[in-house]
């Protein structure tokens, strides 16, 4: 699959960086937005793959859980 256009990556970085982001909906429902189907949320010092998937989005996460920036790959 193709990454998503600039325009919504674009989206997704003002929709997301800086906000609370959870990885269960039973935390907060109205903090976790309904993202790409293949995406996923790298906290501090987590271990990730190397596999490549252009439309996969990477919230990445501080300490505190606050989305610091996005990318997809």
């Amino acid at each position: 699959m193709d990454p998503p256009s600039a325009h919504v990556q674009q989206q997704w970085k003002d929709k997301l960086i800086g906000k609370k982001i959870v990885d269960s909906p039973s935390d907060h429902p109205e903090d976790l937005p309904q993202g790409p189907q293949a995406h996923r949320v790298i906290p501090p010092g987590s271990m990730v793959t190397k596999d490549f998937r252009p439309s996969r989005m990477n919230v990445h996460v501080d300490d505190e859980g606050n989305c610091t920036h996005i990318n997809f790959g």
